[in-house]
Formats: C-alpha cells, structure tokens, sequence
C-alpha cells in the first residue's frame, strides 16, 4: 500500500518514527508529504529528523492508498494551510484507511471528517473534538472502519497493531 504520512514542524518523534518504521518494515510505500518538498523537519524532542518527500502541491490523495497523521505540533502547523487540510480531507470519505495519533485529530477536525466516526485523541485534543459534536472515548486505540486513533506514545504498539491489520484488509490497486 502507499501511504501518505503527512508531517510538519515539530512532529511527536516516536508517534511519527514507530509507525512509520513499522509501515516500511511490513512491505508498505511512505511517502513524507509536508508544506516544502525536501524539507528538513525536527521532532519535538529533538531525537528525530526526517526529510520530506513531496509537498501538497506536489501530489494529489488518488496517489495513496492510505493516510498516516502522527502528533505532537505538526497537525496544529499543517492546518493553518488550506493545502494541507483539502488533501487530508479527502482521505475518509473515499474509504481510504486513515492512521491519526495524539494530535493528528486536529486535522481532522479542520477538515471538518470526524462527524460519524468514533475516535480518540490526546486528552486537551478529546476535549475539541467533543465540543464540536464528535464522538470521543478515552482508549489507547479506537477503530471505526477505516480510521484508526490513538492518544500517545504509550498507544503506540495498539495503534500500529490495528493500523496493520487495516492495511490487510484493504484491497490491493492495481
């Protein structure tokens, strides 16, 4: 599967390095799509650094099968840009399995696709989502259909089980 993996400054390092390392080792294509091509991003704890692949302008969501959103601040930095917030929300409605952590919600919720999904998120994130109308537990992985969420970095061994088995079950492009 290709999966976009959306990611800007100040990204969650182990929310955006577990998952994507676990994508590439199970066979998947991650594509970095960020607001530059060729940038050069940081972790919020300073552990991580990863370069982006494309820019928004660069790719379109009918090239991915799937779309990844990891935490921290980039989801708050990604939705101040229309770009950004357009290609993510096209992902839920097509079906496509969509991977959001901790934060990743806010982009979501700026793309106005969290209605009718049963979600979670970091806890302040919870709170957003709820006053919009959302539908919001505290668990360390919700799915629900094709969008799998998680709250934090202790959640990440859940969220990258269930974000797998999701992958499998999608159908292979041809």
């Amino acid at each position: 599967m290709r999966i976009a993996c959306v990611l800007g400054p100040r990204f969650e390092d182990s929310e955006f390095k577990d998952p994507y390392d676990a994508f590439r080792q199970a066979g998947h294509e991650v594509t970095i799509v960020g607001l530059e091509a060729g940038a050069e991003l940081e972790g919020d704890k300073g552990k991580v650094k990863a370069r982006t692949d494309k820019s928004f302008r660069d790719v379109k969501p009918d090239d991915f099968d799937a779309l990844f959103i990891p935490g921290g601040g980039s989801p708050d930095k990604l939705r101040a840009h229309d770009e950004a917030v357009s290609f993510v929300k096209a992902f839920l409605p097509a079906g496509k399995p969509v991977f959001a952590i901790c934060h990743g919600p806010q982009l979501l919720l700026a793309a106005d696709e969290y209605k009718g999904y049963k979600m979670t998120a970091w806890k302040t994130i919870q709170g957003d989502l709820r006053k919009a109308g959302g539908n919001v537990v505290d668990q360390e992985v919700v799915v629900d259909r094709n969008l799998v969420t998680s709250r934090q970095p202790s959640d990440i061994p859940a969220f990258i089980r269930e974000s797998l088995k999701i992958l499998q079950q999608v159908p292979a492009r041809r």
